[in-house]
């Protein structure tokens, strides 16, 4: 990314309250030297604030989009903006309460927490949320039920710690009765509990060969999710943001809805974005970051939750990139925290 002019300390403060009026708009029209001098009595004339915006725009944080119009942020200016306000940006203390208090009242079942996530991010921030559920990092054996279904299919339950669910139906060489699914399934949890596939892999052929067909079955499964990108998908908010007049009146942003609607390519863009994110950290991308065709005219705040190790998940919030920053940045930060809190306990409680 190219190295920036410096700005005065007038420039600053001009560019902070350019920015942070135009993401207030409703109408996404252009800031003019002569609103700023009124609302918000700037001891400066208008032919001074001018001569500053001709600056900040020839320096690439504004740009004029009609001649004699009034001028709104690049993305470097949303850039400069977000990097001043980052870690100043805080979400009430009664709006950290109430959504404290949603999930807290919710019962304890992942599927709640992360279709409560993904309200509550689009309701904060009337973007587009997107939240991934916690996926296994390393996967590690909780236990295992085994279900007579019609003869000789057996539906096999997998359960990993920190919650992670598989079901599948097999189908065995000869019918096998419950009671001796039953106890195949007791006598490998007892060997199995709180082990990883590798070890699991590791351990000697089993003697009975009802239990060694599942305990193929169940490496076989922990491999293939320990493989994939990300655990199940949610988001909301979609009707927030098709109103604002840059979704409205662009062909090329309203495109970038579309991929909340394609699972495949919303998982590769999760992945791409957050390849090495640290668990709590907060990443900003405004217009893709010149790399992100899809996003070219959004930004987006994303984070990391979960546990470091165990299971992890995405959260984030995509919008145009007049978004409100200061009220996105903590929203995504608070739930990424509450998530991570709730995953913990969980596998604690293991």
């Amino acid at each position: 990314m190219k190295k920036m002019p410096e700005l005065t300390e007038r420039q600053k403060t001009l560019l902070l309250l350019i920015v942070r009026d135009y993401i207030e708009s409703k109408s996404a029209q252009p800031i003019g030297s002569k609103r700023l001098a009124e609302h918000y009595r700037i001891n400066l004339s208008t032919a001074t604030i001018r001569n500053e915006m001709a600056a900040l725009t020839e320096m690439g944080y504004l740009r004029q989009p009609h001649t004699s119009a009034g001028r709104i942020p690049t993305e470097e200016g949303y850039r400069y903006f977000v990097s001043q306000m980052m870690n100043q940006a805080e979400l009430p203390e009664s709006v950290q309460a109430t959504i404290s208090h949603q999930f807290y009242q919710s019962r304890p079942d992942v599927d709640q927490w992360m279709t409560l996530a993904a309200s509550i991010l689009a309701h904060q921030s009337q973007g587009v949320s997107v939240v991934t559920a916690p996926h296994i990092d390393r996967a590690k054996y909780k236990h295992v039920e085994l279900i007579s279904t019609q003869g000789r299919q057996v539906l096999m339950i997998l359960v990993w710690v920190g919650g992670e669910v598989s079901q599948q139906i097999l189908t065995l060489a000869e019918p096998v009765s419950q009671e001796r699914l039953s106890q195949s399934a007791a006598r490998l949890n007892g060997l199995l509990a709180g082990q990883t596939v590798e070890a699991i892999a590791a351990l000697p052929a089993r003697s009975d060969a009802l239990d060694q067909d599942i305990l193929t079955l169940i490496v076989q499964d922990m491999r293939r999710t320990s493989e994939q990108v990300s655990g199940e998908i949610y988001t909301d908010g979609l009707t927030n943001v098709l109103s604002e007049p840059e979704f409205a009146e662009s062909n090329e942003a309203r495109r970038a809805l579309k991929i909340f609607g394609e699972r495949s390519t919303l998982q590769d863009l999760i992945a791409r974005m957050l390849p090495n994110g640290n668990v709590g950290g907060l990443q900003v991308l405004i217009g893709g970051e010149g790399g992100w065709e899809e996003l070219r005219q959004c930004s987006m705040v994303i984070a990391r939750y979960g546990v470091p190790g165990l299971a992890t998940g995405t959260l984030g919030v995509l919008g145009p990139m007049r978004m409100s920053y200061a009220k996105t940045i903590p929203t995504v930060r608070y739930v990424a925290g509450l998530l991570s809190d709730l995953v913990n306990d969980t596998i604690s409680g293991e």
